[in-house]
């Protein structure tokens, strides 16, 4: 809650000269002195008169704080909140409310969306016209837009999970804060601007806020090319769902808010499923890869000792018996790598520079030991990368195959071929469906979708495979196998001078 809020009335202008003086005056200067405020114009190189007309309402009424700014080049409707969002950055306002100069949305509306910013209890609010249907077309919106407006809203809400009653507003308020935690300079420039930065508030798990404004079109001039809008947007909220998905990746839907911690895979065939139950009560575990100790706290659970390695601190010491912190690929000195049971290299393969080198390390320090080794690596096979490859994506993410964090890619054959090579006999390579629950939640759908992809991993192993899980044994190295003959030739000699 602010005590005496700092607003910023930005007015996005184009072409406006025959609205922008009325558009001022329409603003209620009492209500304004409830603020410490600033009136905004940024004209974006109208072709007209808007920026002279500005500047003449600004001599007229002095004791106005008004500030006009014109744009030397066009940086569409787009571009232009972004100059005014980081003017109210730069100057250090609380509140910044975006209103139109052609006089499309009212202007002595906009204490309803400040207010419940001032009262702490929004950080965007967006005036809406159809919150009262009947309001939209009493105000003259056109059918068409009536119309494509609830099509598309309801398609977005679906797509996004959110329950707006129009996504189309240009008339909303933002906390400064808020837009400060939002990649917006990334957004486009054009009039999908607006869907982009509703994207943006809702992957932050920000609140949003709809009031009831008036509908009024009157002679003001559409720039908007209607069919591109709505293909941008649809573009948009798609894409932003792919990247939740972990499909798709984009800059401006990167924001921190919305990395999720990774979780327990259970309830349904998984990597972290297969593993648990692979491996019998009671055994003693080195498990590489995995600071958040999803398969060791599940593993203590059965009686099994776990001793965890990872380049990254843990937040859950009291998931292992033992953690060690250690700058994969290469191993700690101290470990008794000879003396374990199971060792499980979770998602070690694509992240390291040299997996190489683990193997080999692994393959010395184990000595003559035979552990049960599992390795678990994404398929970049997948027939989802296949299909982004066929049209020419391969569109790196937050999540899932093409992580931003994976240094190598595998195939079932190459990942198979980088074992064996390392001296690794491979005793099985399973393959494992994609984790929907994560995306979809777990229910009857996502098992399901388990089920199919378990299904056509059996048909074809390597189109399916969101991930490989392989079982493999390590061969002893020479220098090992040597010391062994030595110390095995010495103790029959001795056996024969004692018979």
């Amino acid at each position: 809650m602010y005590a005496h809020p700092r607003l910023l009335i930005f007015i996005v202008a184009y072409n406006a000269e025959r609205h922008i003086e009325k558009v001022l005056h329409r603003i209620p200067k009492e209500t304004l002195e409830k603020y410490d405020y600033e009136i905004l114009i940024i004209d974006d190189q109208s072709r007209d008169k808007t920026f002279e007309r500005a500047l003449d309402y600004q001599k007229q009424n002095l004791n106005l704080n008004l500030t006009v700014l014109y744009n030397p080049v066009n940086q569409g409707y787009g571009g232009n909140q972004k100059l005014g969002y980081h003017y109210a950055q730069l100057h250090h306002f609380d509140i910044v409310l975006l209103l139109h100069g052609d006089g499309q949305y009212a202007p002595e509306e906009f204490d309803r969306l400040v207010i419940p910013i001032a009262e702490g209890k929004a950080d965007a609010v967006f005036g809406s016209r159809m919150l009262n249907k009947q309001d939209a077309l009493k105000g003259k919106m056109p059918y068409y837009k009536f119309v494509g407006n609830i099509i598309l809203t309801q398609v977005q809400n679906r797509i996004l999970g959110t329950r707006l009653s129009e996504f189309h507003s240009g008339y909303r308020a933002y906390s400064v804060a808020a837009l400060s935690k939002l990649p917006i300079e990334r957004n486009s420039n054009d009039f999908h601007f607006d869907t982009q930065i509703i994207i943006q508030l809702v992957m932050a798990r920000m609140k949003i806020v709809e009031v009831p404004i008036p509908t009024h079109y009157g002679d003001e001039v559409c720039y908007v090319n209607g069919t591109q809008y709505a293909y941008n947007i649809m573009k948009a909220s798609i894409h932003s769902r792919l990247q939740q998905f972990g499909i798709f990746y984009k800059r401006e839907y990167d924001l921190d808010a919305m990395d999720t911690p990774y979780r327990l895979k259970s309830g349904f065939l998984s990597s972290h499923t297969k593993i648990i139950d692979q491996i019998p009560p009671g055994s003693r575990v080195l498990d590489l890869g995995d600071s958040m100790g999803l398969i060791s706290m599940e593993l203590l659970k059965k009686g099994c000792t776990v001793t965890g390695i990872d380049s990254r601190s843990t937040m859950y010491p009291e998931r292992f018996t033992h953690y060690l912190q250690s700058d994969l690929p290469e191993l700690p000195h101290s470990i008794p790598y000879d003396e374990y049971d199971v060792i499980v290299l979770m998602d070690v393969m694509e992240t390291v520079e040299h997996p190489e080198k683990i193997l080999d390390q692994l393959r010395e320090n184990i000595k003559l030991s035979n552990p049960e080794i599992y390795l678990l690596t994404a398929n970049v096979g997948f027939f989802i990368t296949r299909f982004q490859l066929l049209f020419g994506g391969f569109n790196y993410g937050k999540r899932g195959i093409l992580d931003l964090n994976h240094k190598r890619l595998y195939t079932k054959r190459s990942i198979q071929r980088l074992c064996e090579q390392s001296g690794m006999k491979v005793i099985s390579v399973e393959g494992l469906p994609a984790p929907y629950p994560e995306a979809f939640g777990l229910n009857f759908w996502s098992k399901s979708l388990v089920h199919l992809n378990a299904f056509l991993i059996s048909l074809f192993k390597g189109l399916f495979s969101y991930e490989y899980l392989l079982h493999v044994k390590a061969t002893p190295v020479v220098k090992n196998l040597i010391k062994h003959s030595i110390k095995a030739s010495e103790i029959r000699k001795q056996k024969q001078i004692a018979s």
